[in-house]
Order: C-alpha cells, then sequence, then structure tokens
C-alpha cells in the first residue's frame, strides 16, 4: 500500500515489525524500502515485462545509507521506463552475478589454453598473471574490461604500481618489477587471454585490440670491453669473499657461451662433451640445441665436481632439483660493478655484440646462439661445424680477456683534449709494484 513520497525522513520513520515487508511510494508506481526483519532497509523497483499476466520482477537499488532516496527514485524511473520499452534489469543483473570474473578467466586460460606453450614460458606466464594482472584487473567481470582499462593497466604497470619484493618461502623470494618493458609484454599476454575468451564466446571482443603498447626494449643492453672487465672483476671478488660457487660458475658459462640461464643451471652432465667442445641440450627454449664452446667455458666446467647422486651440473643443496640461487649471487656482482638493473640474460647479449665487433658473420654467431627464428636457422645449415666451433672458442676467449683485464691493469687518471680527468686502464710493467 502507498504511504506517501518516499524521502529521508519517512525511510529513517519506517520500523520494524519483524517480518520482511516493502514500503511503497505514494508517487512513483513500483518504488519502494524494502524492510527485512533483521531491520536492514534497501530501495527497490519492480516492474512487469510483457503485461499484466506476467510475474512482477524485482530489483534491487541499493541499500539505505549508501545511496540517497532521491537517487533511487532515478535509478527506479529509468528501470520502469526501460522495461515499459522490453529491457529486463533483474535477468541482466542475475547474467552479470552468473557472468566469470577475469581472475576466474585467467585461471581457465592457464588449465585450457596453455596446450602448447613450453613450461618455462608458462612459468613466466603464471607469474605475470598472479603479479600484475590479477592485482589489478582480476575482481572485475570479464565484460566491464574496456580498452581505457588496459591502457590505465599497461601504465600502472610501468609506473611500478605492481612492484614488490615478496618472501616465496623460508629462504626464497620473487622481486616482481614495474617498468615499460614489462608492461608491453604483460599486455600482449593479456591480448593472448582475451582472445582465449573470445574463443570460449566468454566475451564478443578483445578490447586489447589496438592498444598502443610501449616499445619492448628487452635485450638491448649491450656491454663493452671495459664493461665486462668491471662484471669480471666484481666476478672475482665475490668468489674470493665466498660467494657461491655453484652461482660464479654459472655466471662465468653465461658470459663465455652466450648460453641463457635456463639452458645452464639446469645443464646435466650427460649432455657435457668437454672432449668436442659443445654442450648437446635435450631441450631449451627451442627444443633440443647443440652450444659449442670455448675453452674458457670448458675450464669452468673442468672445475665442477659432480654430486653423486644427482644428475645436474649445478644441483640444489637439498633436493634432487638443480641449483637456484644463481640470481643472489648476481645481484650483488651486478651492484658491486655498478650496473644495478644489468640481467643475467645480457650476458647472452654482450657475447654476440663481442663477436660482431670481431667481425663475425651474423650467420656464425646465430649459430653459437641457437636464434629460435626458423627462416634465419635454415640459413645457418649449409656453415660447417668447425667455423661455428672456431667462433665459438674466439668469442670466449674475448669475454675473459675482459673479464680479467682489470687484474692486469691499474686505473689511472688522465685528461681529455677538454682537460677532463678522465680513467684509463695502465698496463703495469712485468715486476712492477701495484
Amino acid at each position: 500500500m502507498a504511504q506517501g513520497r518516499i524521502t529521508k525522513r519517512t525511510v529513517d520513520a519506517i520500523r520494524t515489525t519483524g517480518k520482511d515487508f516493502v514500503h511503497w511510494d505514494g508517487e512513483l508506481t513500483g518504488f519502494g524500502v524494502r524492510v527485512r526483519s533483521s531491520g536492514s532497509k534497501s530501495f527497490v523497483a519492480v516492474y512487469r515485462i510483457g503485461g499484466r499476466n506476467t510475474p512482477l520482477r524485482r530489483v534491487t537499488i541499493g541499500a539505505v545509507g549508501k545511496i540517497e532516496a532521491d537517487a533511487a527514485r532515478e535509478q527506479a524511473k529509468r528501470i520502469i521506463r526501460q522495461a515499459e520499452l522490453g529491457q529486463d534489469f533483474a535477468a541482466d543483473k542475475a547474467k552479470a552475478r552468473a557472468e566469470r570474473t577475469f581472475e576466474e578467466v585467467c585461471n581457465l586460460y592457464l588449465i585450457e589454453g596453455c596446450d602448447t606453450k613450453k613450461p618455462s614460458t608458462l612459468l613466466t606466464d603464471k607469474g605475470r598473471i598472479e603479479r600484475h594482472i590479477k592485482p589489478l584487473l582480476g575482481k572485475k567481470r570479464i565484460s566491464e574490461i574496456t580498452r581505457p582499462d588496459i591502457e590505465r593497466f599497461m601504465r600502472d604497470v610501468a609506473a611500478g604500481k605492481t612492484a614488490a619484493d615478496i618472501k616465496t618461502k623460508a629462504r626464497g623470494r620473487a622481486i616482481v618489477e614495474g617498468g615499460k618493458g614489462t608492461a608491453a609484454r604483460t599486455v600482449g599476454l593479456l591480448g593472448g587471454i582475451f582472445s582465449f575468451a573470445v574463443s570460449r564466446q566468454l566475451r564478443a571482443d578483445n578490447p586489447v585490440r589496438g592498444v598502443k603498447r610501449y616499445p619492448d626494449q628487452k635485450g638491448e643492453k649491450f656491454l663493452s670491453a671495459a664493461e665486462l672487465a668491471r662484471v669480471g672483476s666484481a666476478l672475482a671478488q665475490a668468489e674470493a669473499a665466498g660467494a657461491n660457487p655453484a652461482g660464479v660458475a654459472v655466471i662465468r658459462l653465461l658470459a663465455f657461451t652466450g648460453a641463457r640461464k635456463s639452458e645452464i643451471v639446469t645443464l646435466k652432465w650427460s649432455e657435457v662433451d668437454l672432449e668436442r667442445g659443445y654442450l648437446r641440450l635435450g631441450d631449451s627454449k627451442t627444443g633440443a640445441k647443440v652450444i659449442p664452446i670455448g675453452a674458457p667455458a670448458k675450464e669452468v666446467l673442468a672445475n665442477v665436481y659432480a654430486v653423486e647422486g644427482s644428475d645436474y651440473v649445478f644441483p640444489a643443496s637439498s633436493g634432487k632439483g638443480h641449483f637456484q640461487g644463481v640470481e643472489r649471487v648476481w645481484r650483488k656482482v651486478r651492484s658491486a660493478a655498478g650496473f644495478s638493473s644489468l640481467r643475467l640474460h645480457d650476458l647472452r647479449h654482450s657475447f654476440a655484440s663481442v663477436g660482431l665487433a670481431r667481425g663475425d658473420a651474423l650467420p656464425i654467431i646465430g649459430a653459437i646462439l641457437g636464434h629460435a627464428d626458423v627462416k634465419t636457422t635454415s640459413r645457418y645449415a649449409h656453415l660447417a661445424d668447425d667455423p661455428v666451433k672456431k667462433a665459438a672458442d674466439e668469442i670466449s676467449k674475448s669475454v675473459e680477456a675482459a673479464f680479467n683485464m682489470s687484474r692486469n691493469a691499474d686505473i689511472v687518471s688522465i685528461k681529455d683534449g677538454a682537460g677532463r680527468k678522465v680513467d684509463r686502464p695502465h698496463k703495469r710493467n712485468a715486476g712492477s709494484t701495484p
């Protein structure tokens, strides 16, 4: 029964009766306040779709206190007016409640949308989903996410909004970094997740399409000979100070071979051929692979002792897995060398740059690194092993020489043409006092 216009005063005056009931507005038919036996109150609108003989449908507009009476009245007018045109708000609201959140879509994608991905790639995807995507977009419904949301997400990740240093276990840490490169690559992953959602008919379009990503600067750091010398010196100092020998050896092998970190830390003795100078990997990012290694890399491996009961060249300190602590050693080394953001993967690029600086042909370097592009790799097929192996040997020797440069040189200050002081390595004479 209508009881006058609903206002804040009339709503406050409504008393509970111990039963649920609706206090209807006297001016707008279909607008009311539902009062629960508990005493809670909420604004509601009721309507019919299709005439008098169809059942009433009810929509909760909002709780009293969270929305004002006048604002609730305007929403009720809109709902009732649209219902006359056939729009069923109650059904739409029920559908929205049943719709998956983006977090649920991400979980489904990891289960059903990654069949062709390698375990290492899948692990990276999981990290980006858990550390960046779910915190910023996970609670939204799949249909709610728009292109502006994606653009805002990219800016937030680039600005470091999701950056964190997380303790993962007793002695483990997950360092989550932001930046434009991370943002660009994570938006690329978002595009794949939304394409999966479209294929499963969870939404009609992909909001990532058309989003202009930041240029991905991944892999553009190349160390000069002088910079490699700083890294080599810092590594030698870390070794002398008692750094984990496995971590030191892994870093040297990465620098001397141009291999990927995953290829070295998971290396097994069965894949090492020191006599012929090859690492014959059963699997890698690009599948089975043969890496030619030079004398410096062979020397590193020759000084690593096999651990009984483990197949790995660098086994974990406990359990049956492989060594996991190289990043911890690397953070200290790069900091001591003055490169706060240098990645282990940059040693791979630096290996290639040393080869290019020596005048080695791109196909030779591509063969050593195991280039992933099929067309590029096909151009290497006519190359014999000898020039490839020779280049690997010479490049690794050049890197080793750069690592050891600081051991045979003093840093002296000289003046350049403009009168500025510049530090230059100065070779000591035999028998001279450091």
